[in-house]
């Protein structure tokens, strides 16, 4: 596993599922971990299984859809920390499920706040200092779902998309100033998430390619996702800032090949047109 040895880290939605192992990881490798999310009682279970295993990790109670409440997130871990080095944009809801004429508007909007504006505010907070720094990488937890529409599952797969978007335009904007950000596809993993999709009611009409993939044994630990996540905070992948990357990516063939990725946009979204 690559050293993260001495970053400041913080995860959002990190007190279970993909978060926590990535919380793990990160903190075995020698970080320090600011684990971020709104359940306090994973919270404190996840920080002491770290404490438990040697490693140094700070419990943050806050709903990153919440402007004041990330500012201050940023502010306590700075304060016990130290900067920022790395961000991870975890947190995530999939709800509502089912077509969008019968949506609910603000159900759909709040999966947005979750899944977009917390990331948009997280990655607001910490950009200033990593800007001032000329240093520090931030991760985006996105989907495959991103990449392509999703009946019944509209409000996730669109916030997955803005996602991917969102870090492609940050690694531009900060990319001359030395700040990396990636989007990463964690795979299919048998999270709360998930497991709410595959116990709808509708679930057999709405979504039976997902029940098809977990029982065809297609879904992947969560450690997968936070070794991926353990190797873009290295530095060793800094060339692949802006890539949509999955965790088969072999990145060492990938980073050889940056200039040609760069050059005809590949890992990005794009949409084809008749030639």
């Amino acid at each position: 596993m690559e050293s993260s040895t001495s970053q400041v880290a913080i995860v959002t939605g990190g007190s279970r599922g993909i978060g926590r192992a990535i919380a793990f990881a990160l903190a075995r490798s020698g970080a320090q971990v600011a684990v971020a999310a709104r359940s306090e009682n994973e919270l404190i279970e996840t920080v002491e299984a770290i404490d438990g295993f040697g490693g140094r990790a700070m419990a943050v109670i806050a709903d990153v859809s919440n402007g004041a409440a990330v500012r201050w997130m940023v502010h306590e871990v700075e304060d016990k920390f130290g900067p920022v080095d790395l961000l991870v944009n975890n947190a995530a809801v999939a709800e509502p499920l089912g077509p969008v004429a019968s949506a609910d508007p603000d159900a759909w909007w709040r999966c947005f706040e979750v899944n977009m504006r917390g990331p948009f505010l997280c990655t607001q907070a910490v950009l200033p200092g990593m800007l001032a720094r000329g240093c520090g990488r931030i991760v985006h937890v996105a989907s495959g779902a991103g990449t392509f529409a999703i009946p019944n599952l509209s409000a996730y797969a669109v916030s997955k998309t803005a996602l991917i978007r969102f870090s492609e335009t940050v690694a531009i904007e900060a990319g001359p100033a030395g700040v990396r950000s990636f989007s990463i596809e964690p795979g299919m993993v048998r999270t709360a998430m998930a497991e709410s999709l595959l116990n709808h009611p509708q679930a057999d009409e709405w979504f039976p390619w997902f029940g098809e993939r977990i029982d065809a044994g297609r879904d992947v630990p969560p450690e997968r996702g936070a070794e991926l996540v353990l190797k873009l905070a290295s530095g060793r992948y800094d060339a692949l800032s802006g890539s949509f990357l999955y965790i088969e990516d072999e990145l060492d063939q990938l980073v050889s090949r940056a200039e040609e990725i760069r050059r005809l946009h590949l890992y990005t979204l794009a949409l084809k047109k008749v030639q």
